[in-house]
């Protein structure tokens, strides 16, 4: 026997079946929401996963090509790896949930969405992310639950929660917010240049909402919810600190992370390991596999006293204080546009390639609105930047959520199709990393579509501001530009990214159970300050506004209007005429639905002769029209000129000189070039021309 519970959710209704289905998982959930189905489950493993000292956490968002009816693309008919999509909702997901499991436990969950059926005015992935929070918190895991979580559109500056289909494409903003019951927890956004205080209150429009679903939860959980099972304690033994603090003292603590170089203080606690490994091997050769733990919490209570007591930050600056910045164009000699973005120890290249439109990624997924991108920003984060050694596997979930959140960073800022037919596509390579790499890519970005020509509409800049936190609401220290000790042994990453004008993209990783607003309203402050500063003293310095055209090694595109009736004949049969013209030329050419032709090309005169038999191929031809053309083939009465690939006039034999003809092949060869004059249509429809009457 199940239950069903519905509430009414932005003008839908929201209902969840519990007990319905998925019987063996800890925790299941089967949402509806308007048309939309998805199957949340949570499950955890009876035993911890011995040797690890983080907790194995795994979210699963999955997309059956059923749910909107189509049939996977590609031979194999199956769905393959996660979409781009599936990745970044995973994360948005894992965010606010992670901080809400004890943080010892270290048995593995794994919160697995399955998306089945799917109504595009109702999103899958805020459907997936209420069906994660209800799966866990009735579930007999251990978790401080449940959250909530609500998007949020704004259409002609009105708010619009859990927008539809019809209203995101005219939404100037994609907001997602994740609460608690009492505080934010999770924030994800893309938006038009949106100012700050209007997105605060966008913020706070959402949390509001959220704390409605949140009671919601609750009932449920009162009554379906299981108690929560015990599990393995992962504590430092005993003792264990006293003795290391003997060995190491405070200072000695202190002075060991108090550096701005990442090397010297990785360093100095290798040493501080070796010292303490050696001790303890003589007197407690059993704390040894807890001593990297230990020396991990030592570190950070040490740090977070620094910061939030003291007011000092590892490497000496202020809280305020932005690292040493420096920038740079054309890095790379040969590419359509390249940048680099130096913030103290973390580096940026950004290269960026334009290409005709054909270029542009197709999309296979649930979203019918979204079937190709023609902006693409890919992130790439070797071990090398790190200091480290690994074989590279191509891009993890980390990667592309950070690719993904520069090229939201950017899209706003980008000139329309219309006015720049290129498809474009940034790469970011990292050079060196100590925080923030994400932002620094924003930066590097921003001043690399400039130096390749691309019109954006205003250069665009990232920061990111930390948390440290102390044992109330009140204490607590907001820190700009947070390095990689920060953001490790802090208590959040706020990254804002956006223009003059206002943000374009943010995302909120913290590790503790939310935020106030005070603090939200602070580090969204703190980073408007941050981006002012870099945009006009560092990066405008260098580069200001986009190069009047793009580089000489890039393709230039001409994009010309034809009559949409008359595509087909430009195309051809099978492409048979477009393909003709490519050949003959040397040239791309794109056609879309509404008739824009844009013709790309490295060479002037190969272009020119491309748009000229296009221009020719749709131009109603009026008698005294002047052409030339070849002659394709000779018959009794004529001959036949064509004046464009796959289109043809005919010269009747009386219309090929003034003197008395005989015979055509008398006078016209195949393959003889001729200028001819147009007479208008014969009654057969045909183009008529006339040689002997050109002037």
């Amino acid at each position: 026997m199940y239950k069903t519970y519905s509430m009414e959710l932005a003008g839908r209704t929201l209902s969840i079946d519990i007990g319905r289905v998925a019987g063996q998982a800890n925790g299941a959930a089967l949402m509806h929401y308007g048309d939309t189905v998805v199957l949340s489950t949570t499950t955890s493993s009876e035993k911890p996963r011995e040797g690890i000292d983080f907790f194995p956490l795994s979210v699963e968002y999955e997309e059956k090509m059923y749910s909107v009816g189509k049939v996977p693309g590609g031979f194999n008919k199956r769905e393959g790896k996660a979409s781009t999509n599936a990745v970044l909702t995973s994360r948005v997901i894992d965010r606010p949930m992670r901080p809400l499991f004890p943080d010892d436990y270290r048995n593995d969950v794994t919160i697995s969405n399955l998306v089945m059926s799917v109504d595009q005015d109702c999103s899958p992935e805020l459907t997936a992310m209420l069906g994660s929070a209800i799966s866990t918190a009735i579930s007999d895991i251990p978790f401080d639950g449940p959250i909530a979580a609500t998007q949020v559109g704004m259409v002609d500056g009105v708010f619009v929660f859990n927008p539809t289909a019809e209203q995101k494409a005219a939404s100037d903003m994609e907001l997602t917010v994740a609460s608690t019951k009492d505080k934010v927890i999770m924030i994800e956004a893309s938006a038009n240049e949106v100012p700050e205080d209007k997105m605060i209150e966008a913020i706070y429009a959402a949390d509001g909402l959220n704390r409605q679903i949140i009671a919601f939860f609750e009932k449920i959980v009162a009554e379906c919810g299981k108690e929560k099972h015990e599990y393995s304690r992962h504590l430092i033994p005993e003792g264990m600190m006293d003795a290391i603090k003997e060995l190491v003292p405070s200072q000695e603590m202190e002075e060991a992370v108090f550096t701005d170089v990442k090397q010297i203080r990785d360093d100095n606690i290798r040493s501080i390991k070796t010292r303490i490994k050696e001790a303890f091997a003589e007197s407690h050769e059993d704390w040894l596999g807890a001593v990297d733990e230990a020396i991990y919490k030592y570190q950070k209570k040490t740090v977070r006293k620094m910061i939030l007591k003291d007011q000092k930050r590892p490497d000496g600056r202020a809280v305020d204080e932005i690292r040493h910045l420096a920038a740079e164009v054309d890095f790379l000699p040969r590419v359509h546009g390249s940048a680099m973005f130096t913030r103290g120890q973390t580096q940026i290249m950004t290269a960026t390639t334009l290409g005709p439109l054909s270029a542009a990624q197709r999309i296979d997924g649930l979203d019918e609105s979204e079937t190709s991108k023609r902006y693409m920003h890919h992130y790439n984060f070797p071990s090398y930047s790190v200091g480290e050694t690994k074989p590279s596997r191509g891009p993890g979930r980390r990667e592309i959520g950070h690719g993904a959140l520069a090229e939201n960073a950017l899209i706003p800022v980008l000139p329309s199709e219309a006015d720049f037919p290129y498809a474009i596509r940034t790469v970011s390579e990292t050079f060196e990393s100590n925080g923030s790499t994400s932002q620094a890519s924003v930066c590097a970005s921003s001043m690399s579509l400039m130096a390749a020509g691309v019109p954006i509409k205003a250069p665009v800049a990232g920061i990111s501001a930390g948390l440290v936190t102390g044992d109330t609401d009140d204490d607590y220290l907001v820190l700009t530009d947070i390095q990689g000790l920060e953001d490790f042994f802090g208590d959040m990453d706020f990254k804002v990214a956006g223009t003059d004008t206002g943000i374009t993209a943010i995302q909120m990783d913290i590790k503790i159970h939310g935020l106030t607003r005070p603090i939200i309203e602070e580090a969204i402050h703190r980073t408007k300050e941050a981006r002012t500063y870099i945009l006009h003293e560092v990066m405008n310095p260098v580069i200001a506004q986009p190069r009047p055209e793009v580089g000489k090694y890039a393709p230039k595109i001409v994009q010309i209007q034809i009559d949409p009736s008359k595509i087909g004949e430009v195309v051809g049969q099978r492409g048979k005429v477009i393909n003709a013209i490519i050949e003959k030329t040397g040239v791309k050419i794109d056609i879309n639905d509404e008739g824009a032709v844009s013709v790309c090309g490295v060479e002037k005169e190969g272009m020119d002769e491309a748009i000229n038999i296009i221009q020719t191929i749709v131009k109603e031809f009026k008698a005294g029209d002047i052409l030339e053309g070849t002659v394709v083939s000779i018959k009794e009465f004529g001959a036949f000129i064509e004046f464009a690939p796959g289109k043809e006039g005919m010269v009747h034999i009386s219309k090929i000189s003034k003197d008395r003809v005989e015979k055509v092949e008398d006078v016209l060869s195949v393959g003889d070039k001729v200028k001819v004059v147009c007479l208008g249509k014969d009654k057969m429809g045909r183009m008529s021309f006339s040689i002997k009457d050109v002037e």
